[in-house]
């Protein structure tokens, strides 16, 4: 079996940063108003810039595989031509189509000759599948370098125009016209970007860092638990999930069925526990423990759950000091499935780090309750 590195990686942010007061200029107003949960959700995420693919004038500037195309040219100088990868694995939530695969939509554009694709689907953690594969891939000798990714560009998803028709109907039933918080709540915490690594079989030899991946673990609790965070469908009130084709076409727009919706309180019930209990599995998987961890790198949604989240680690006996943490959300906002790419960049790229330093990623998924859990060693 071969070993494994990321000697790359790069990330692509689209347009200006955007302050909290400028979040309703980009993805405009429902029904005209302003929204009413903004500024709670807002003081509980402490989110103080984010970016969208979307320009001061609300017009769509990138597609979810233009911001992956994007990121990926970044890892090219002169020691690594595109032309060299054989393989790409990208991660996101919401790919532009049903079909072709998101990966065949970057690849389309990259234009860099024929390669091995696969597309992982899933949410935040599609990103950190897309990684698995690549990671597989190599290290069973299949290919010797292979690109991963992590993008979203969830502001498609968000728009005050996803809404219109909802608020609309609503009207026509003489009911109030406020788009319910399931909904609303994700407009003040979604942002769009896209991060890609290079992974290698042998480490960089120009004297610069690479990080050696000594495992990848992923813990799903969908057997046990409905879903929370979805889109393409409506929750039912059994917790089932009927999905859009199951919708006559006039309904899609009349209940938003393409919007992301967020079930905050099964959310808050589970989040926490579910993650604390699969880190405690990867710890014993490994014979892990918070002494063997320099930097913990969470992808949270929010500073919310910051805290909760360290308390539940600390009942379980397996909390990692708060000093040891590096986050980067108030920046950049929740970008699921790229999230952790752009932490790790940062943390790469920022000359802190030094080799025999050992970095522990994390990443929950609240669709149906994931986690997948990383360790790296600077090389």
């Amino acid at each position: 079996m071969k070993d494994v590195y990321i000697t790359k990686i790069a990330k692509f942010l689209p347009n200006d940063p955007v302050g909290n007061d400028q979040i309703e200029e980009r993805l405009g107003m429902i029904n005209g108003k302003p929204s009413r949960s903004k500024h709670i959700v807002l003081r509980s995420n402490k989110i103080k810039t984010r970016y969208f693919a979307v320009d001061k004038n609300g017009v769509v500037t990138h597609n979810n595989a233009q911001l992956t195309e994007e990121a990926i040219r970044n890892l090219e100088d002169e020691g690594f031509s595109l032309e060299d990868a054989q393989l790409l694995s990208c991660g996101t939530s919401v790919p532009d189509h049903l079909l072709p695969s998101h990966a065949a939509m970057v690849h389309g554009l990259l234009k860099n000759g024929n390669m091995e694709i696969n597309s992982a689907s899933g949410v935040c953690c599609s990103g950190m599948s897309a990684l698995k594969y690549g990671y597989m891939a190599i290290r069973s000798g299949q290919v010797q370098k292979a690109i991963c990714t992590g993008s979203e560009r969830s502001s498609a998803m968000t728009k005050s125009d996803m809404f219109e028709q909802e608020v609309a109907h609503l009207e026509e039933l003489e009911n109030n016209p406020i788009i319910a918080f399931d909904k609303d709540f994700l407009r003040w915490m979604l942002s769009d970007g896209a991060g890609a690594v290079l992974l290698e079989n042998e480490p960089n030899g120009t004297g610069t860092i690479s990080l050696k991946i000594e495992w990848i673990e992923g813990f799903s609790y969908a057997y046990e638990m409905e879903a929370c965070m979805y889109a393409g469908g409506e929750k039912m009130e059994d917790g089932t999930l009927k999905p859009w084709s199951d919708y006559e076409s006039g309904e899609w727009n009349q209940k938003s069925v393409f919007a992301i919706k967020q079930d905050v309180k099964l959310l808050g019930a589970n989040i926490l526990e579910k993650a604390a209990d699969s880190l405690k599995k990867a710890y014993a998987k490994h014979n892990l423990d918070p002494n063997d961890i320099d930097y913990f790198l969470p992808h949270i949604s929010s500073y919310f759950f910051k805290k909760g989240f360290y308390d539940e680690m600390k009942k379980s006996g397996i909390e990692i000091p708060l000093e040891k943490w590096f986050l980067n959300l108030e920046k950049v906002g929740n970008m699921g499935a790229a999230s952790i790419y752009i932490m790790l960049e940062e943390l790469m790229n920022s000359g802190d780090l030094k080799k025999g330093d050992r970095i522990l990623l994390f990443v929950p998924e609240s669709s149906r309750f994931s986690y997948i859990h990383t360790y790296l060693t600077v090389f």
